[in-house]
């Protein structure tokens, strides 16, 4: 049963939406709704023909996108909008309120691993949009010419002898098509909505069959867009600004706002209230500063923006459990790619740059608003600006600087914990590909070998990136090395390395058994003050106070070592005692 919270008793009927990202769904079935309907009045009153929203994954843009839909089609319910901040325009809402034919359409599920799989997926989209019209079929301001072309989006046969079929030629006009069939019917012109319009690129270069669908894109978007006759507006959302030279040849009438744009900068993501709004609905306003620390500090034009993903997912989890700590939800929800290409194609500057990052600095960088996929690959540099435009970093433009420079850093607790887990995995695949090197540092522990343990684990982490920001806490530090020293012992096959094992009174940091029956104890902290002995004495007071060995002892170790081991930065240094005992047997 879900735990009722002060404040919000006789408000806890409204379900948070997670994962709920259509605006109809949400208003009937009594869900949670931060209103965003202004930004129908901003985008009509800064009228564009064709509109582009580019904006991180999980930032609203879907929801955005099935708002306009709800506002503008034809036979909408205009309930939907009752008690909103749009519905109080009146003037607006009488003229523009259910008054076009849309068609909207998501490209995100686009994908396959070869062109004709891709393509086949975005016929199946368009076939199932057109096939939400189907009273075109019928309809008295269509001729047979018309209706023909109407079968042949939605892949119908109409007589046992006659089959229509969505060839290509018919794919790259299918949106033009089904918008021209709509002003007849209607009399209207049409709105054309297009969701994450840039995933079946993204998907295309990943594939491997990147030119094939930048031509077929590029002729549909152009059909579309372009030579539309039929069209009152588009809207257009993605994470990317693709190059006009890619797939927006020609297309003089796009408005494109980004990330670094004023205009409409409140309308993606939560602001401040609407997060503050939130939290006192549901009673949880006493957890605004973990959630500013964890899920805030985007800068979306001149706006502080949440990710509304982050923020919704933390309070379902904190309606249930009170005391369930911050966790990464928006960092979980791709493959995270472009920072593990950053770090394995990164120089030692890079890598310095990433440590500044880590540690609460920022870098300053040239950032590219238009792209093309192939871009990515072809220079490096030119990954900053992909990690600026999808939201692992955030960052505002340099004063009385150029256009394009920015000052670039991470913007809050859950992306730098990403980080910090991408940083350990890379680490620990690098060193694992110099077995021999990796095999001396893992034997100096069984050897007691302190001199070498400290001086190799100093060169590793030269060749990595470490942690000194007076802001992170000090047990997100400690595990930070943890887990690097963790995979490197981890290498030896036949060891039992166990992590925050309980080993004894309490969890040792790093537990090792051996075939020949030796125990290593590790425990590891951060020197916040840099004295590293200290830190090192209190390792090893805290392992025999604890009794941290007894676990081992008790699995029949004959002999168990005992560590200490302190962190600084790139510093480091390795202390020890051991005990000797009888074997159990």
């Amino acid at each position: 049963m879900t735990r009722m919270l002060e404040g919000s008793v006789g408000k806890m009927r409204k379900k948070l939406p997670i994962g709920i990202d259509g605006f109809e769904k949400i208003r009937t079935n009594d869900f949670y709704y931060a209103d965003k309907t202004l930004f129908i009045k901003e985008l009509l009153e800064n009228w564009g023909e064709v509109n582009l929203f580019t904006r991180p994954r999980r930032f609203g843009k879907t929801l955005n996108m099935s708002m306009l839909k709800s506002f503008f089609e034809i036979g909408s319910d205009p309930v939907l909008f009752d008690g909103l901040k749009i519905s109080q325009e009146k003037e607006l809402c009488e003229k523009y309120m259910g008054k076009f034919p849309v068609i909207s359409i998501s490209l995100k599920s686009v994908d396959g691993p070869k062109y004709d799989s891709a393509v086949a997926a975005l016929r199946t989209v368009i076939g199932n949009e057109a096939g939400r019209f189907r009273f075109l079929r019928k309809s008295p301001k269509l001729d047979e010419d018309d209706k023909n072309s109407y079968n042949q989006l939605v892949n119908v046969e109409i007589k046992s002898n006659t089959k229509y079929d969505m060839t290509d030629a018919i794919l790259t006009d299918s949106l033009q098509t089904l918008s021209l069939l709509l002003y007849k019917h209607y009399g209207q012109k049409v709105i054309l909505l297009i969701d994450e319009y840039d995933v079946p690129l993204d998907k295309a270069f990943q594939g491997g069959y990147y030119d094939e669908m930048v031509g077929l894109i590029r002729n549909l978007l152009g059909n579309a867009l372009k030579t539309n006759d039929s069209l009152y507006f588009a809207v257009l959302t993605g994470c990317l600004r693709i190059s006009k030279e890619s797939i927006f040849t020609g297309l003089n009438n796009l408005k494109a706002h980004t990330i670094s744009d004023f205009r409409y900068d409140e309308y993606f993501g939560f602001t401040n209230g609407d997060v503050d709004e939130l939290l006192e609905f549901y009673g949880l306003s006493s957890y605004k500063e973990v959630i500013r620390e964890w899920y805030d500090g985007y800068c979306f034009g001149n706006t502080e923006v949440y990710c509304p993903w982050d923020v919704m997912n933390y309070c379902d989890e904190l309606l249930t459990a009170p005391s369930a700590p911050p966790q990464n939800y928006w960092a979980n929800t791709s493959g995270n790619d472009l920072i593990l290409r950053l770090l394995e194609k990164a120089d030692q500057t890079a890598r310095d740059e990433v440590e500044e990052l880590l540690n609460g600095e920022a870098v300053t960088k040239r950032i590219k608003q238009e792209l093309t996929y192939r871009d990515i690959d072809d220079r490096f540099e030119n990954v900053w600006s992909v990690l600026y435009a999808t939201g692992y970093l955030t960052g505002r433009h340099v004063e009385q600087e150029e256009a394009d420079i920015f000052r670039l850093w991470i913007p809050n607790g859950e992306i730098r914990k990403l980080f910090y887990d991408l940083v350990q995995d890379w680490f620990q695949e690098v060193s694992r590909t110099d077995s021999e090197r990796i095999n001396r540092f893992c034997a100096a522990f069984l050897s007691e070998n302190v001199s070498m343990i400290q001086e190799m684990l100093s060169d590793y982490l030269w060749d990595s990136i470490s942690v000194r920001d007076t802001a992170v806490r000090r047990n997100m530090k400690e595990n930070f090395y943890h887990g690097m020293l963790l995979g490197l012992l981890r290498s030896q096959g036949n060891w039992i390395v166990k992590s925050n094992a309980e080993t004894g009174e309490g969890y040792s940091d790093i537990s090792i058994q051996t075939p020949e029956r030796l125990g290593v104890v590790i425990e590891i902290k951060y020197a916040d003050d840099g004295n590293l002995e200290a830190a090192c004495k209190e390792a090893l007071k805290q392992i025999e106070e604890k009794k941290y060995a007894e676990g081992l002892k008790r699995r029949g170790m004959k002999k168990i070592i005992k560590y200490g081991i302190a962190f600084y930065g790139k510093a480091c240094m390795v202390a020890t005692v051991h005990s000797c005992m009888e074997s159990t047997e």
